[in-house]
């Protein structure tokens, strides 16, 4: 991806899209640096890293009267833990996506008379910020059982994790439930694929974030796998993918 104007960014709060009612999403990552300076330096500042942190704070017209509004998302998930994921141009399935497990820390609206009403808000973070993959897009709609796209993302070495973040926009239909999981396998044919992470049962809008418990997987091939029921179900949801 070369240089790029910002025109089509990207926010997936809990269980909403927020890019339409966005105009300024920035992400912040940073690592704290520990004075380790001593006699044998050499003359030399030298620092360790501590702890890390990640912020998303966003801003844009503000909205309200459904869940899936900025005013109606942001106070049901205030002082709350939860997923968000950023593309920086779009979501279609292999896109660049920054994801996290955060707490929706603020939210400010308002703003002078003859103003176009606005908002603004902070996500602190409470997992790391992963950078991975869009794994399934939020504008199709799914009304059955099926698989997703083989996205290649490589081994997974002792120490890491996969993390995956699960964004429910929509649910339609008499008793709609759907299932996500994440499966693996060595190759991009799926011949013999392994179930590492599951979803619990989605039944309305709303978001969840897993991952994997740093144990190596020498597979280097990953899809979704969705079970779908209910009377007349469609559900609208966004996955993404990442390693870190």
């Amino acid at each position: 991806m070369g240089k790029f104007v910002l025109l089509d960014a990207r926010l997936f709060a809990p269980g909403a899209d927020l890019s339409g009612a966005s105009n300024k999403i920035e992400l912040t990552s940073e690592i704290e640096d520990k004075d380790a300076t001593n006699y044998r330096s050499a003359g030399w500042k030298e620092v360790l890293g501590g702890l890390g942190s990640a912020e998303i704070s966003a801003e844009g017209q503000w909205e309200a009267g459904d869940p899936s509004l900025v005013d109606d998302a942001s106070w049901s998930t205030l002082g709350g833990r939860g997923p968000y994921t950023v593309c920086p141009t779009d979501s279609v399935v292999g896109a660049l996506a920054y994801i996290t497990s955060g707490m929706r820390a603020d939210y400010k609206v308002g703003d002078a008379v003859g103003e176009v009403a606005p908002w603004a808000g902070t996500i602190k973070s409470s997992w790391p910020l992963v950078r991975g993959q869009i794994a399934h897009p939020p504008g199709t709609a799914r009304t059955t059982t099926g698989n997703g796209t083989v996205l290649n993302l490589g081994a997974i070495p002792t120490g890491k994790r996969l993390y995956a973040a699960l964004h429910v926009l929509s649910a339609a239909g008499s008793t709609p439930s759907l299932t996500v999981s994440v499966e693996s396998d060595d190759g991009a044919g799926m011949a013999s694929p392994t179930s590492r992470l599951s979803f619990a049962a989605a039944t309305a809008p709303g978001g969840q974030i897993l991952r994997t418990d740093g144990t190596a997987i020498t597979d280097t091939h990953y899809r979704l796998a969705w079970t779908i029921s209910g009377t007349t179900p469609s559900f609208m949801f966004a996955v993404s993918l990442g390693i870190r």
